[in-house]
């Protein structure tokens, strides 16, 4: 996948993750758009799903990427909008797939599941596994309708 500018954001269970994601992107020359949170008070994670939705869909970026504690809530938000394909990983194998068969866009974590050198292999995966095609697009297209 060609990135040149991520959307990132996670809800406070994943801030620490976050940053060290949006670190190392930002050392690997991808542009980073952080669009939150930035602490630990308590957010509601739906609204930082949309942030990334928002920013993908206008444009801004090309991929992003959710954290939160179990990654399902984040996941579960940013499906909401049909031209999202977020998928949320546990590890290499789960990655490689959603690239592959149903060309993610949005990479989901969960902070307190897995380790930062997993997450890190994740997002390493996420961003150099291109999209199979073939008969996995009519399928990919299907999900992209709204009812």
């Amino acid at each position: 996948m060609t990135v040149k500018t991520l959307a990132i954001a996670s809800d406070h269970g994943g801030v620490e993750l976050k940053s060290t994601i949006a670190e190392t992107l930002k050392k690997r020359g991808i542009e980073v758009l952080d669009l939150g949170t930035d602490g630990s008070a308590s957010v509601d994670y739906p609204d930082y799903a949309q942030a990334v939705a928002k920013a993908l869909i206008d444009g801004k970026a090309e991929a992003g990427i959710l954290v939160c504690g179990s990654g399902i809530g984040m996941s579960m938000a940013a499906n909401r909008y049909p031209q999202i394909r977020a998928a949320l990983v546990h590890d290499r194998l789960s990655t490689e797939l959603c690239r592959q068969h149903n060309n993610a866009n949005v990479l989901c974590l969960g902070a307190r599941l897995i380790g930062e050198a997993t997450a890190l292999d994740c997002v390493d995966t996420f961003l150099s596994t291109e999209f199979e095609g073939g008969r996995h697009e009519g399928r990919v297209a299907k999900m992209s309708c709204s009812v």
